[in-house]
């Protein structure tokens, strides 16, 4: 495989991943304030992603892709509040495992990421475009 390629499939491998760990991150904020239900129902359960390396047998390139998809099995928060349809006996409700300052930490890193790989993509492209002008 043209090296040159390869910077490209390992940057967009890269930016599918971090794609994907964005949607994650959505999600998780999106339900952070999130209850059951009934009484004693569990909340919305935190999702994590887990990614693992390839390896390009025609190029060699380590590529990235999710290999899981988890979740997150911290405790569940509990706030007083007798008056809600899912708190318990004790007038607690179950709240969502979630923090929405380690979501943000999350969100900025895979953004952070995603921009790099892209940059990369687009250096290789404009290597591809330099070779293609030496040899005409």
């Amino acid at each position: 495989m043209d090296p040159l390629r390869s910077i490209g499939a390992v940057a967009s491998s890269g930016m599918h991943a971090q794609g994907e760990r964005l949607k994650v991150v959505a999600e998780n904020v999106a339900n952070a304030g999130s209850t059951g239900t009934t009484p004693g129902a569990d909340p919305y359960q935190r999702k994590t992603l887990a990614f693992e390396e390839l390896v390009d047998r025609d190029s060699g390139a380590s590529k990235v892709r999710v290999a899981a998809l988890g979740r997150d099995q911290a405790p569940f928060g509990r706030e007083y509040d007798p008056a809600h349809p899912a708190a318990d006996a004790e007038g607690f409700v179950k709240t969502a495992n979630v923090n929405p300052l380690l979501e943000m930490s999350n969100m900025r890193e895979a953004s952070r990421s995603y921009e790099a790989n892209l940059n990369m993509f687009e250096a290789g492209r404009r290597m591809r475009g330099q070779v293609l002008d030496l040899l005409r």
